[in-house]
This record gives C-alpha cells, sequence and structure tokens, in this order.
C-alpha cells in the first residue's frame, strides 16, 4: 500500500490535488479540510499521509486504484475509523470532512447531531447513526476541538455560504467572520447565492 507521498503541488481542486513527483503527476482524493490547508501552496513542496482503495466492484471487473490524502497520520487513523459507520463509505466521508477533524470528533462525543447535520452529505439519519457508532471511540480526536460555532450561531444559508467560501480558498474563521458581518449589515439577505458576493466585497473593502 502507498503510505505516503512527497512533491510538488501542481493543482488544487475542491476535491483533489496533481502531485508531482520527478517525472509522475499523481491524482490525490482530499477532505475539504485539507483543501483549505493547501491552499495557497501552489508550487510547493509538500508531504501527505495517504491510503489506497480500489473504486469498482470485483463483479464488474474495472477496479479504479484511487489514493487519498491526509495531512497527519492521526488524520487517516480518523478517517478510517469515521468510514466504518454504516453507509457512510470513503467518497462520503471525504465529502463530509470540511472542517476540522477535532471538531466533527467533539460533536460525535458530545452528541451535536445537529452539528454533524450542517456537514455536506450528512442527513438526520446519518448523523444518528454515526454518534451511536462512534461515541465514546473519538475522544483522542476530539482533544484541544473548538467551539462548533457553525452549528449554533449561523443559520442553514450561511452555512452553506461559508462551505462555498471554504471550498473557493478561504480560512474557515475568516470566513465565519465575514459571513457574520455581512448578516449584521443586510439583516434581509436569505440566500447563499447573495451573501456570497456581498462577502467577497466586504473583504475588498467596498463599502455595502
Amino acid at each position: 500500500m502507498i503510505a505516503g507521498i512527497e512533491g510538488k503541488l501542481v493543482k488544487l481542486n475542491t476535491e483533489t490535488a496533481l502531485i508531482q513527483v520527478g517525472a509522475i503527476t499523481y491524482e490525490i482524493m482530499l477532505p475539504g479540510y485539507c483543501v483549505s490547508a493547501l491552499s495557497g501552496l501552489i508550487g510547493s513542496d509538500i508531504s501527505l499521509c495517504t491510503m489506497e482503495y480500489y473504486e469498482g466492484s470485483l463483479g464488474g471487473g474495472n477496479l479504479i486504484p484511487r489514493l487519498v490524502g491526509f495531512l497527519s497520520p492521526t488524520e487517516r487513523e480518523f478517517f478510517t475509523t469515521f468510514i466504518s459507520v454504516k453507509g457512510m463509505g470513503i467518497k462520503k466521508g471525504l465529502k463530509a470532512l470540511n472542517m476540522p477533524i477535532a471538531t466533527i470528533a467533539a460533536a460525535v462525543e458530545n452528541g451535536d447531531e445537529k452539528m454533524l447535520m450542517t456537514l455536506p452529505g450528512i442527513g438526520r439519519r446519518m448523523a444518528q447513526q454515526t454518534v451511536a457508532e462512534l461515541k465514546g471511540k473519538l475522544q483522542t480526536f476530539a482533544a484541544g476541538a473548538e467551539p462548533a460555532r457553525v452549528a449554533t450561531q449561523f443559520k442553514a444559508f450561511q452555512v452553506e455560504a461559508i462551505e462555498v467560501l471554504v471550498a473557493w480558498g478561504e480560512k474557515r474563521n475568516e470566513a465565519m467572520e465575514l459571513v457574520e458581518l455581512a448578516g449584521k449589515k443586510h439583516p434581509d439577505i436569505r440566500t447563499a447565492e447573495e451573501l456570497v458576493p456581498l462577502v467577497y466585497r466586504l473583504k475588498q473593502g467596498v463599502e455595502v
């Protein structure tokens, strides 16, 4: 199994990275929080812990090798535990992890289903299933977690706007602060489509 990769980050998308190692360029699947952490490092040498799996079915005869990247062995260990939840799977797990694993682990340990439901692709049933199967198993990963402001302070459309901003390379804390500021200036806004452009205008210093 390929357990790690080190090379130049040549491209970063919302779900994958291209890393050049010598004459070979590898496509690495990433959870959302990794994409945010790596934004701004295009052209730099990076190192990722990886796990390898095959996508497809043996019956179909079309197995495609995939690599998933993480910033540390601890994050890889968390992911392995996280996707063990019935019905989760690798792709759903990657999509869901759009914030630091400590925050997600703390939500599971606290039984905070509402917070888990703000994660992409995680509905009420999956949130309940995750708590039921993993509570008591994630204390180590939850150490040092910051309060989950997204779950308690923001409305659904604001959470959606935050995730769009993070996917486009903004730091989560800064995105949250800007969304909060925009909400105070324009309490009449009710959709992420209206909110995201407003946030960028605020960031650029344009009076709104």
